[in-house]
């Protein structure tokens, strides 16, 4: 590894591929950590494709609540699969190498999915918020249409971004070096190996990644403000609790992403570390998808009824 570093900073040429380092370089941990791993990205591709197949199905799981929730699963699913095979294919290997085009490919997907869920999110939120505050005309306000927009919407901007960072990010001279501190192909470790000048570049990460986590979270917290105050008017404990039950689900989703992602980017730059970065992905790419579907599964009643439906037929 040392003799390809050496060589790449000596002759300054554009590499051809990358080393990910992993999550250990521990040999005696690669054995157990794969099949960890192993378990559970099954765990996250059984648990998704599930809530995808239970929620196109079931004639009771046909809401707006649950087209989100569909697409929920979808983008989780996605952005696990763009990270997870070839994580388990590392710690087989004795070199855990992907080719330039592949890391390219893999940040593309990366980004699309894991932005799309910040929205989809939002979307989530606001379904909540009309649910609750404006009952009479919640199927006119989240009509089919209106879900569908918004899906879009979420789809084609995480597109858009995506291709902007990631082409901008490769245009780039990797000359530094062509080890990549992670376990998959992420901006940053990326921008730490680039040569030229990465003042564009790294504005326009910063300037994308506020705008998508600070927009979403506001979506999110206005509509549980609006919600809250809204239970607060209810005479009956009993309805105050059934209409917080159906937020439930979605707000354990949301403390637990959002709080991860804010550790891992409010950390004081004296503590900051790479390490830290892979633990905290490690959470947010495949601990949160495995948990999503667990989620919704063991707190929604109605999931629990598709499901018993779905095992008698």
């Amino acid at each position: 590894m040392e003799e390809m570093i050496k060589l790449n900073e000596t002759s300054g040429s554009q590499v051809t591929e990358f080393i990910l380092m992993g999550i250990t370089n521990h040999p005696g941990l690669q054995g157990p950590l794969f099949l960890v791993f192993l378990f559970n990205y099954m765990a996250i591709s059984l648990g998704n494709l599930g809530i995808i197949i239970l929620t196109s199905v079931d004639s009771h799981l046909q809401t707006p609540m649950y087209f989100f929730l569909r697409h929920l699963a979808f983008v989780d699913l996605g952005y696990s699969t763009a990270i997870g095979p070839k994580m388990l294919a590392g710690f087989i290997k004795e070199k855990n190498i992907i080719s330039y085009s592949g890391c390219a490919i893999q940040l593309i997907f990366f980004v699309i999915f894991i932005t799309s869920e910040l929205f989809i999110l939002s979307a989530m939120a606001y379904d909540r918020y009309v649910a609750i505050c404006k009952p009479l005309r919640y199927m006119i306000i989240v009509s089919d249409r209106v879900c569908w927009i918004l899906v879009a919407i979420s789809y084609l901007y995480s597109i858009t971004v995506s291709l902007l960072v990631t082409i901008k990010l490769f245009k780039s001279s990797f000359c530094k070096s062509n080890v990549i501190r992670h376990f998959y192909c992420d901006g940053l470790p990326l921008l730490s190996i680039i040569c030229s000048d990465t003042n564009d570049i790294e504005l326009i990460i910063m300037v994308f990644a506020t705008f998508n986590f600070v927009s979403s979270l506001l979506v999110i917290l206005i509509s549980y403000m609006l919600i809250i105050l809204a239970i607060l008017r209810m005479n009956s404990s009993e309805v105050r609790h059934k209409a917080f039950s159906t937020c439930g689900s979605h707000l354990t989703v949301v403390v637990v992403f959002y709080g991860t992602l804010l550790f891992m980017y409010l950390q004081p730059q004296s503590s900051h570390s790479f390490d830290t970065d892979k633990i905290a992905s490690v959470f947010y790419t495949l601990v949160i998808p495995m948990l999503n579907p667990l989620v919704y599964c063991l707190r929604n009643k109605e999931v629990k009824g598709a499901l018993k439906s779905l095992f008698k037929k």
